[in-house]
């Protein structure tokens, strides 16, 4: 498999003309000798709207869903692992940017330690002035052990200590759970917690990710915290963590002796 990064972004029409700035900031990053980015941007459906806004870089794939049908970002992002062709793959938000040195950082702390599965990082919300904003609760830097995100998260009204928008998995890893949730939202949380029930992670507290706050942003929106829905959601992804966490498997799957193995 080649030594690749893969970007993926799950893009629809009121986010597409920000990819140019996305774009910027994966331009500005530096990865290791040997080491590449490949962006895969999938759209949530089939429009006009994306493909205008989409950079010309031989390293950019554009994909599109069915028309007339929007499945929402975990399906977006779950398509485009059809085109991941590297070890590792990065989340990255169409509306988002990822500071100098993000890549890097993350990919790092997944080489040197084969017992981690995946990789988040401190993040700062990007205001509509420009400005930034941090905000406080962060999980010291380093390993982070199975189930600790899970209890943070069911202890703290459903809120994670660590964000799932800035998370580098591996990719066999993010295959073996089924990619993203199939829920309308917190399919990323869905998975943040699925990973940190099957895996150790990481966790920098150097900025990763700047985050955009503005008016189209689906979080925002009085759908995305109508009660009904949101403990449907929360209750299913609980129950997901839970079912994983009660196996007896776990990443890395420590095998038996060759001789004691079973024949496939």
């Amino acid at each position: 498999m080649s030594r690749r990064v893969i970007i993926v972004t799950a893009v629809h029409g009121p986010s597409a003309p920000f990819l140019p700035e996305a774009h910027r900031s994966l331009c500005a990053q530096e990865l290791p000798e040997g080491w590449e980015w490949r962006w895969v941007i999938q759209e949530d459906g089939r429009t006009d709207d994306v493909r205008p806004h989409v950079p010309e870089d031989p390293r950019v794939v554009f994909r599109q869903g069915r028309a007339g049908m929007q499945g929402g970002p975990g399906v977006a992002r779950t398509l485009a692992l059809s085109h991941a062709d590297g070890p590792y793959v990065k989340i990255l938000d169409a509306d988002d940017q990822l500071p100098p040195g993000a890549l890097a950082r993350d990919l790092a702390a997944l080489e040197a330690d084969p017992t981690l599965g995946w990789a988040t990082s401190r993040v700062l919300d990007l205001l509509p002035d420009g400005s930034t904003a941090g905000f406080p609760g962060d999980p010291e830097h380093g390993p982070i052990e199975r189930g600790e995100v899970f209890d943070f998260w069911k202890a703290n009204g459903y809120r994670a200590q660590v964000h799932p928008a800035t998370l580098l998995v591996r990719r066999d890893l993010l295959l073996a759970l089924g990619g993203w949730m199939a829920l309308p939202a917190s399919e990323d949380t869905g998975l943040l917690l699925a990973l940190n029930c099957v895996s150790r992670g990481w966790f920098s507290q150097e900025v990763g990710l700047l985050y955009r706050k503005w008016e189209g942003q689906v979080t925002g929106q009085a759908a995305h915290v109508a009660p009904d829905e949101r403990d449907a959601r929360m209750a299913v992804v609980e129950a997901r963590a839970r079912a994983l966490a009660s196996l007896t498997w776990h990443f890395p799957r420590t095998l038996p002796p060759r001789g004691n193995r079973p024949r496939p």
